[in-house]
């Protein structure tokens, strides 16, 4: 098997979409709540996106969470290849529910640790919080991977990257396995296994719901970019998906387009758009107060 290892630039490339398409209310201010044909989108934070209310729940956040990352323990799986990961473990008993995070580009390498850290601090950490275990206790698992989580054809390059194939990535097949293996190992409800993602995660995101249309209980796509799939993939999965609106790297029509598709498919998706934000949503989306409790509350049939 050939391997195709990334550069961060070159994920940024790969994953940049191409021109945005005009779309009904992106000039609102605030967060853009779109809950047309989907359940009704829990309450967010309170203030405008950019706020001064707004933003220092952010703040609070990395303050709150700073040295939550040595609860996760190193760990590596040996599948094709060696894809390291990183495991937190709860203190509660019994079978708990598991939360797959799949990192953004600045996690890409074999460290075993950016994919746990700078941007993506907020993806892994938030469900550590004491809070958070004490009402929702769950294993968090945090692989990593050096060629992205969708399938990609390296050889053929285009204006925004390689070329993107249809299929599971190797990535997210890798990361399958490791779930697969943890449910083997510790006590995880199989009913309540959630995946999220930021970025070139949330395409993997969509990757990995496509795969196993009737595996996980929910989904959290922060402004997930390129990948074959059209949002209308495991239509009865709930997804809770985020954009900022002034996205440079990875256009907000990628997910206007999806959550479109897949409301038009018959899924009732929540769709959450930052004005004013951009790339980083993911620092608005994991710091909202009702995201743990939604997917907390969600349960596969």
């Amino acid at each position: 098997m050939t391997t195709l290892k990334l550069s961060r630039r070159q994920a940024l490339q790969m994953y940049a979409a191409g021109l945005a398409t005009a779309w009904a209310g992106c000039g609102l201010s605030g967060a853009l709540e779109s809950a047309t044909n989907s359940d009704a989108t829990p309450p967010l934070a309170r203030g405008t996106p950019n706020s001064s209310e707004r933003t220092a729940l952010v703040e609070d956040f990395r303050k709150r969470s700073e040295g939550l990352q040595a609860k996760f323990e190193a760990r590596t799986y040996k599948g094709d290849w060696t894809m390291p990961y990183r495991l937190f473990r709860p203190a509660a008993s019994g079978k708990l529910p598991l939360v797959l995070y799949l990192s953004g580009s600045g996690g890409l390498g074999d460290d075993n640790l950016k994919q746990i850290g700078l941007g993506n601090i907020f993806g892994t950490r938030l469900w550590l919080l004491p809070e958070h275990q004490q009402n929702f206790p769950c294993y968090v698992v945090a692989p990593q991977t050096d060629r992205g989580w969708a399938k990609y054809d390296m050889t053929q390059q285009g204006n925004d990257g390689a070329k993107v194939l249809p299929g599971l990535g190797d990535g997210s097949r890798l990361a399958l396995e490791i779930v697969d293996s943890l449910r083997r190992e510790f006590p995880i409800d199989d009913r309540r296994i959630s995946v999220a993602g930021q970025s070139m995660g949330g395409a993997g995101v969509w990757n990995v719901i496509a795969s196993r249309p009737r595996f996980f209980a929910a989904a959290v796509i922060c402004c997930g970019s390129r990948s074959t799939e059209d949002g209308t993939e495991a239509i009865d999965t709930p997804v809770w998906a985020f954009h900022g609106d002034a996205d440079k790297t990875v256009s907000v029509s990628l997910s206007r387009d999806r959550i479109a598709a897949r409301r038009k498919a018959g899924g009732r998706p929540l769709y959450t758009e930052y004005a004013g934000v951009d790339h980083n949503c993911w620092e608005w989306a994991f710091t909202e107060p009702e995201l743990v409790k939604w997917l907390g509350a969600q349960t596969r049939s």
